[in-house]
Parts: C-alpha cells; structure tokens; sequence
C-alpha cells in the first residue's frame, strides 16, 4: 500500500462517495423547518397553506428526486469514463455539487422550494456518477492484493458522510430552522477540494493502456501508483487482456444484457445492486427520525440517538473494510444482508409490542443499529467492487450502467413510497425489505463465486 495509492483513494472517497452518504441523511434533522419553508411559501403565494398529504408529497419529492438525479448520472457513466477518464470524470462532475451548493445555499433568501428540489436533483446527478465512477477507478488502480481493502474504502467515507450529517444536524449545530440552506449546501467544502487537488493524480493505467492504448502513460501511472519502477509484471497482465479484447469493442448496454457468455454476471449484478437498495436502509437514513419517533423514543432525545446509530456504521464500515481480504466478499455480503433481514423483522415485532411493552423502544433502536451495521459491513460497498471485478474493461462501463441504474432506480422508488407504505401497513412494511434481504443472500449463497486475490481474466474463466 502506497503513499500515492492511498493518497487518491482518500481523496477521490472524501470528495465524491462522503457526499453521497450525506446527502442521504441530510433531509432527516431538517425535515420540519424544510416543510414549514414549504407551506410558508405556499402561503404567501397562494394565500393558504398545504394540507398534511400534499405537503407529504412535495416533501417526499424533494427527498426521493435525489436517487432521480442518480439515475440519470448512472447513465451518463459509459459515455463520461471513456471521453474523459475515471479522473477526468470525477473532477468533472465536481462542478455540478457547486452549482447544487448554490441552488440549495439561497433558496430560503430568494423564497423558492423549486431550488431545494433542483439542489437535491443535482447533488444526485453528482452522486449517480461518482456511485459508479470512483469504484471503477480504484478498482482499475489497485493491485489485486489490495482491491478488496481499497474497494470498500468509499463505503467507510459513505458511512461518514451520513454520520456528518446527523452530527452537524444536531440543535447545537446546524438543527436550528436559520440553517437548514447552509447544512444542505456545505457538500460544496469536499467537492472543491477534490476539485482542486485531482488533477495532481494520474489517469487509471488500465484505461490508458488498454482503451487508449498508450503504453508510456500507463507504465508511468504504475510507477507512479505503485511506487516501484518494476511493473513489467503488471503491464504484461495488461496486455494479455487487451490482446483477448482486441477483437471486442467496448460493449453497450444493450449489447451486455444480449450476451449469453456474461449473462450470469449480468443477474448477479441486478441482484445485488437492487437488493442493496431494496434491503430497506434507504428508509431507515431518510425517515430515522420519524422511525425512532413511532417506536415512542423522547423527541429531544431522538437526534442523539440517531448520531449514536452514525457512529455503530462507521466502526461496521471499519470492520468490513480491514477484513475483507481476510474473510473474502461472499461472507461479508451474505452476513450482511442476513443480519439486516433478522432485525428488519425485529423492528416489525418491537414496534408491534411497544403499547404492551415500552421497553421495546430500545429494541427497536437495537435494531436499527443492526441493519446499518449489517449494510456497512459488506453490501455497502461489495456490489459497486463486484461490479468491477465480474467483469472485463470491455464490458465493465456497460455493467456500472446496469447497476447504477437499477440501484438509482430502487433507491428512489423506496424513499417515495415508503411514506405511504408506513402510512397503510404500518409496522408490517419491515416484512417486505426482511424478505428480500433473505433472498438476496439466498443467491450470493448459490451463484456468485468469491473473487479474492483473482485477476479480472480468472474470474471470467470461473464464470465461463
């Protein structure tokens, strides 16, 4: 692990992948003082305010079009990292978080809802593409020894991301109603950072030398990465996949889904990526508050609780992180997902109880650490590593495509609907995300094999 390696993977993780766990969180502590911007608004423009389910939905919006935004930024990927590069598409889409910054930062001043929506809009585009972008990059970066460490560095900084954001959403911080545009718009301070410092890193060696066939740059990023002059090793892996891609262009989508000789690793990302949105962690980070508020936790003391739950997922992250290699990636993600379905189903029985039982308010909480420690530790970050790992550069972009897609895609059909879904099934929604956590593990179980210490090409022969 070098000081170069390590340096980028801090950096491009801080600047994109933290952003996208904050602005998951973000809307959570706000949520009142956002809602009642909206109805004053409303108020002063029409002359009488929202009733409680408009306001529901216009709020469910300005929460939900973020994974909208995602989706359209997913799908920008394949044309984004072969015009301009994993680096140059990274610092690129660092502009679109300062224009969002903007929207956001003055939308209370100029009495406009509309720019809190573009905002979020926005910050998804941003986080759509660097969802995919940054793994893509780190895993075309590393050595194979290190991609599974370095793999799920981003997750750490998504777990991090959210944590910040229940922290600065305390009422000592940035909780109080005069703040909420400045707690939307601080993603700004990373995103130039990365901005400003990305540039001093180079391009990923395997794109300059394979898509790019620029054999000198790549030999320098190497040396440069790996701090070694000695990388004819790597170079020569390089271009064996090359040579077996020579006669393959860079595949479409439509292409991929077509192909019978990747199809498993086509399902397996669709499964994987859709299951991690549909485990139900989207409604815990956006709708925490109101879940530890319906399972008769104290309102005041409800922020600190929720920090408390922040500071579980990093350490869960850590832990995923440091034992990766050690443990392998089919261990952590079907634990990780089997663990989320046990106490999703606990949070259903503890809610249930709780008019019986009042101590099955701590239950419920215990639960909810659960399924965040349950996700940060392998299928937080694992889909996004699998995704580069099942697949060779010809048709790697392509996969990011898919799973970008279908993971924007859930993500935003969660955090609309699970508003009304609570509304009507009440406590028993939990079931349903308990169910497909199950399954999803049931499949990593069946068909996916484990991909430590393997080059991209052995992998592809294990599925082949």
């Amino acid at each position: 692990l070098t000081f170069p390696l390590l340096s980028v993977t801090l950096l491009v993780s801080f600047g994109s992948s933290m952003l996208y766990g904050y602005n998951l969180a973000v809307v959570n502590s706000p949520a009142v003082h956002i809602k009642d911007f909206y109805n004053a608004t409303w108020s002063r423009r029409y002359g009488h305010g929202l009733a409680p389910r408009p306001l529901t939905l216009l709020y469910s919006l300005t929460v939900s079009i973020f994974a909208l935004g995602g989706l359209v930024g997913s799908l920008l990927v394949g044309v984004l990292v072969q015009r301009y590069g994993r680096n140059g598409a990274l610092s690129r889409s660092a502009l679109l978080i300062l224009m969002a910054g903007g929207f956001m930062g003055f939308s209370r001043e100029l009495g406009s809802p509309e720019m809190v929506i573009v905002g979020r809009c926005i910050t998804g585009l941003h986080s759509g593409i660097c969802l995919s972008v940054v793994p893509l990059y780190l895993g075309e970066i590393a050595p194979k020894n290190l991609r599974g460490f370095l793999g799920l560095m981003p997750s750490i900084f998504v777990c991090l991301g959210v944590f910040f954001a229940q922290v600065l959403g305390l009422p000592e911080l940035l909780g109080e109603d005069r703040f909420w545009p400045l707690f939307l718009s601080a993603v700004v301070v990373p995103a130039s950072l990365q901005l400003v410092l990305l540039h001093c890193f180079p391009e990923s060696p395997r794109y300059l030398l394979i898509e790019r066939n620029d054999i000198c740059g790549a030999t320098k990023a190497l040396r440069w990465f790996l701090g070694t002059p000695d990388v004819q090793d790597v170079i020569k892996e390089m271009k064996e996949e090359q040579r077996s891609l020579s006669s393959v262009e860079m595949v479409s989508v439509w292409q991929l889904l077509r192909d019978r000789s990747v199809r498993w690793q086509t399902l397996s990302v669709v499964v994987v990526n859709a299951g991690m949105q549909l485990s139900g962690i989207d409604t815990i980070w956006f709708y925490t508050n109101t879940i530890f508020e319906n399972a008769g936790i104290p309102v005041s003391q409800i922020p600190y609780t929720t920090v408390g739950t922040g500071t579980i997922e990093v350490v869960a992250g850590l832990i995923g992180c440091f034992t990766i290699e050690k443990l392998g990636r089919r261990p952590l993600i079907i634990t990780g997902f089997c663990a989320m379905g046990i106490c999703l189903a606990g949070i259903t029985i503890s809610l249930l109880l709780q008019t019986a039982l009042p101590w099955m308010c701590y239950v419920s909480v215990a639960c909810v650490v659960g399924i965040i420690a349950g996700f940060c530790m392998g299928p937080a970050g694992v889909p996004f590593l699998m995704t580069a790992e099942l697949f060779t550069q010809s048709h790697r972009p392509a996969a990011y495509i898919v799973g970008g897609s279908l993971n924007w895609l859930c993500n935003f059909t969660v955090g609309f609907i699970f508003p009304f879904l609570q509304m009507s099934a009440g406590a028993f929604c939990y079931l349903v995300f308990c169910g497909i956590c199950l399954l999803v593990a049931l499949y990593v179980y069946l068909v996916v094999p484990e991909t430590k210490n393997k080059t991209f090409m052995e992998i592809s022969h294990i599925f082949a």
